[in-house]
């Protein structure tokens, strides 16, 4: 028993700086991409359209679209579509999703970001930052997860807000008394649906 004992805590303190080193080159990865989109930002030369299409490149990469489409139906709805209607919805979410984050940029001017510790949670990291803009702080949390060997982004909060608990709050007043139907419709008009604005209140945040 004594070996077993002495064998767990010597695996357990090599797993130690492996994890530290993860979290810190997910922190490092995240920092990159933000910082770069935000030198984008503070060029007002830049034509807004082109920077937008930029913006989109540069933060592809570090997030799990599909992953976040799936989690904003959750386990009531995403099931009982169809491979065709999860395709759509899934497109449509992306788009709507990507269109939020773009608009909720353009109020950004001189803001500044400071990183916190990223902490390992159960299979997940969070990588804590704070947007100081205009003397308000606002908290801003990164979701990752190891998706096929590479950590991506599958929820933010902004405010302590979540952004698929957010949307799946929406959807689910749709599907609520409608159809799926009836959600594509609304997606792809864009009615009504988008992520937490700075600043907004509290609801409790999804998880994974």
């Amino acid at each position: 028993m004594r070996h077993i004992f002495f064998a767990i805590l010597y695996i357990l303190l090599l797993s130690i700086p492996a994890q530290a080193n993860e979290m810190d080159e997910v922190q490092e990865r995240l920092k990159t991409k933000i910082d770069t989109v935000m030198v984008l930002l503070q060029d007002k030369k830049v034509d807004k359209t082109l920077r937008n299409d930029q913006i989109v490149e540069i933060v592809t990469p570090i997030f799990d679209y599909q992953t976040m489409a799936k989690l904003s139906l959750g386990k009531k709805y995403w099931p009982k579509l169809s491979q065709e209607e999860r395709t759509i919805f899934s497109d449509l979410f992306i788009e709507r999703l990507q269109e939020s984050f773009l608009d909720k940029l353009d109020i950004y001017s001189d803001e500044q970001i400071i990183y916190g510790e990223p902490q390992a949670k159960g299979k997940t990291i969070h990588v804590p930052s704070t947007l100081i803009s205009k003397g308000n702080r606002i908290g801003m949390l990164y979701k990752f997860y190891n998706s096929t060997g590479v950590w991506k982004i599958y929820d933010v909060e902004i405010g302590g807000v979540s952004v698929i608990q957010t949307y799946r709050s929406q959807f689910d007043g749709v599907l609520s008394d409608g159809t799926i139907d009836d959600l594509l419709e609304k997606l792809k008009t864009n009615d009504h649906f988008t992520i937490p604005a700075l600043g907004e209140g509290k609801v409790r945040p999804g998880s994974k």
